[in-house]
Protein backbone atom coordinates (compact mmCIF):
# COMPACT_ATOMS: atom_id res chain seq x y z
CA UNK A 1 0.00 0.00 0.00
CA UNK A 2 2.79 2.25 0.77
CA UNK A 3 4.63 1.64 -2.67
CA UNK A 4 1.45 2.43 -4.44
CA UNK A 5 1.54 5.66 -2.14
CA UNK A 6 5.11 6.81 -3.42
CA UNK A 7 4.28 5.93 -6.38
CA UNK A 8 1.51 7.62 -7.22
CA UNK A 9 3.32 10.71 -5.27
CA UNK A 10 6.00 10.79 -7.35
CA UNK A 11 3.72 10.90 -9.98
CA UNK A 12 2.55 14.22 -8.76
CA UNK A 13 5.94 15.89 -7.43
CA UNK A 14 8.25 14.76 -9.66
CA UNK A 15 6.75 14.40 -12.94
CA UNK A 16 4.11 17.23 -12.73
CA UNK A 17 6.00 19.37 -10.59
CA UNK A 18 8.85 22.17 -11.54
CA UNK A 19 12.00 20.31 -11.02
CA UNK A 20 14.11 21.59 -8.35
CA UNK A 21 17.20 23.37 -9.55
CA UNK A 22 20.34 20.40 -9.61
CA UNK A 23 22.32 22.43 -7.07
CA UNK A 24 19.69 22.63 -5.03
CA UNK A 25 18.75 18.80 -5.05
CA UNK A 26 22.63 18.89 -4.17
CA UNK A 27 22.70 20.79 -1.47
CA UNK A 28 19.20 19.86 -0.11
CA UNK A 29 21.02 15.91 -0.60
CA UNK A 30 23.93 17.24 1.58
CA UNK A 31 22.65 18.61 4.58
CA UNK A 32 19.19 16.92 5.26
CA UNK A 33 20.78 13.94 7.28
CA UNK A 34 21.63 16.88 9.66
CA UNK A 35 18.53 18.23 9.23
CA UNK A 36 17.27 15.03 9.78
CA UNK A 37 19.68 14.87 13.24
CA UNK A 38 18.34 18.27 14.16
CA UNK A 39 14.39 17.91 13.55
CA UNK A 40 14.60 14.56 15.77
CA UNK A 41 16.23 16.85 18.77
CA UNK A 42 13.65 19.52 18.15
CA UNK A 43 11.13 17.18 18.46
CA UNK A 44 12.53 15.62 22.30
CA UNK A 45 12.66 19.32 22.97
CA UNK A 46 9.09 19.86 22.24
CA UNK A 47 8.03 16.76 23.72
CA UNK A 48 9.51 17.41 27.41
CA UNK A 49 8.12 20.93 26.54
CA UNK A 50 4.90 19.59 25.86
CA UNK A 51 4.80 17.27 28.75
CA UNK A 52 5.88 19.93 31.57
CA UNK A 53 3.47 22.24 30.21
CA UNK A 54 0.74 19.89 30.78
CA UNK A 55 1.74 18.71 34.45
CA UNK A 56 2.45 22.25 35.61
CA UNK A 57 -0.90 23.14 34.31
CA UNK A 58 -2.42 20.03 36.34
CA UNK A 59 -0.59 21.28 39.35
CA UNK A 60 -2.06 24.66 39.02
CA UNK A 61 -5.64 23.33 38.54
CA UNK A 62 -4.78 21.18 41.60
CA UNK A 63 -3.37 24.06 43.93
CA UNK A 64 -7.09 26.18 42.64
CA UNK A 65 -8.69 22.90 43.56
CA UNK A 66 -6.85 22.27 46.67
CA UNK A 67 -8.00 26.43 47.59
CA UNK A 68 -11.68 26.06 46.01
CA UNK A 69 -12.40 22.86 49.03
CA UNK A 70 -11.14 24.87 51.90
CA UNK A 71 -13.16 27.63 51.62
CA UNK A 72 -15.99 25.49 50.35
CA UNK A 73 -16.68 26.26 47.28
CA UNK A 74 -17.39 23.54 44.53
CA UNK A 75 -13.65 22.79 42.38
CA UNK A 76 -13.69 23.03 38.77
CA UNK A 77 -11.67 20.12 37.89
CA UNK A 78 -10.08 20.01 35.06
CA UNK A 79 -7.21 18.53 33.45
CA UNK A 80 -4.64 18.97 31.11
CA UNK A 81 -3.50 15.34 30.31
CA UNK A 82 -6.20 15.26 27.25
CA UNK A 83 -6.68 13.47 23.90
CA UNK A 84 -4.66 15.65 22.40
CA UNK A 85 -2.02 15.96 25.13
CA UNK A 86 -1.21 12.12 24.60
CA UNK A 87 -1.69 12.24 20.80
CA UNK A 88 1.08 15.60 21.07
CA UNK A 89 3.24 12.90 22.90
CA UNK A 90 3.09 9.77 20.73
CA UNK A 91 3.24 11.57 17.79
CA UNK A 92 6.26 13.60 19.00
CA UNK A 93 8.05 10.47 20.04
CA UNK A 94 7.31 8.43 16.83
CA UNK A 95 8.48 11.87 14.76
CA UNK A 96 11.83 12.25 17.15
CA UNK A 97 12.68 8.44 16.30
CA UNK A 98 11.40 8.29 12.54
CA UNK A 99 14.03 11.76 12.46
CA UNK A 100 16.76 9.81 14.27
CA UNK A 101 16.96 6.77 12.79
CA UNK A 102 17.31 8.52 9.59
CA UNK A 103 20.13 10.43 10.10
CA UNK A 104 22.58 7.51 9.28
CA UNK A 105 20.58 6.20 6.73
CA UNK A 106 20.60 9.57 4.69
CA UNK A 107 23.93 10.09 5.62
CA UNK A 108 25.02 6.93 3.54
CA UNK A 109 22.58 7.89 1.10
CA UNK A 110 20.02 4.92 1.55
CA UNK A 111 16.41 4.26 0.34
CA UNK A 112 15.76 3.41 4.03
CA UNK A 113 16.47 6.87 5.22
CA UNK A 114 14.47 8.25 2.84
CA UNK A 115 11.55 5.94 3.56
CA UNK A 116 11.57 6.83 7.22
CA UNK A 117 11.75 10.59 6.57
CA UNK A 118 8.38 9.86 3.96
CA UNK A 119 7.34 8.09 6.95
CA UNK A 120 7.38 11.01 9.04
CA UNK A 121 5.57 13.38 6.80
CA UNK A 122 3.30 10.40 6.59
CA UNK A 123 2.63 10.58 10.60
CA UNK A 124 2.57 14.97 10.31
CA UNK A 125 -0.49 14.23 7.60
CA UNK A 126 -1.81 11.90 10.12
CA UNK A 127 -1.67 13.89 12.91
CA UNK A 128 -3.26 17.13 11.19
CA UNK A 129 -6.08 15.74 10.23
CA UNK A 130 -6.87 14.03 14.24
CA UNK A 131 -5.80 17.13 15.46
CA UNK A 132 -7.97 19.44 13.59
CA UNK A 133 -11.12 17.29 14.88
CA UNK A 134 -9.93 18.78 18.32
CA UNK A 135 -10.38 21.47 20.21
CA UNK A 136 -6.49 22.10 20.12
CA UNK A 137 -6.81 22.01 16.53
CA UNK A 138 -9.02 23.10 14.17
CA UNK A 139 -9.18 24.12 10.41
CA UNK A 140 -5.71 26.11 10.45
CA UNK A 141 -3.53 23.66 12.02
CA UNK A 142 -5.27 21.35 9.17
CA UNK A 143 -4.15 23.65 6.56
CA UNK A 144 -0.47 24.21 7.98
CA UNK A 145 -0.12 20.39 8.47
CA UNK A 146 -1.07 20.05 4.70
CA UNK A 147 0.76 23.09 3.64
CA UNK A 148 4.04 22.12 5.65
CA UNK A 149 3.79 18.41 4.67
CA UNK A 150 3.10 19.10 0.56
CA UNK A 151 6.47 21.08 0.58
CA UNK A 152 8.27 18.46 2.33
CA UNK A 153 6.89 16.04 -0.32
CA UNK A 154 7.92 18.11 -2.72
CA UNK A 155 11.68 18.32 -1.76
CA UNK A 156 11.91 14.92 -0.72
CA UNK A 157 10.63 13.40 -4.46
CA UNK A 158 12.25 15.62 -5.77
CA UNK A 159 15.71 14.35 -4.37
CA UNK A 160 14.33 10.40 -4.43
CA UNK A 161 16.95 9.59 -7.35
CA UNK A 162 19.80 10.36 -4.47
CA UNK A 163 19.12 7.50 -2.59
CA UNK A 164 19.87 4.14 -3.64
CA UNK A 165 18.50 0.77 -2.54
Amino acid sequence: MLAALEKSLSDIFVKQAPELPRSGKKALVEYLPWANLILGLLALLALYGLWHWAHLGNGLINYADSLSSAYGVPAATAHRLTFGIWLGVLVLILEAGLYLMAFPATRDRKKSGWNLMFYALLVNIVYGLIMSLTSYGGFGSLVGALIGSTIGLYLLFQIRPSYSK
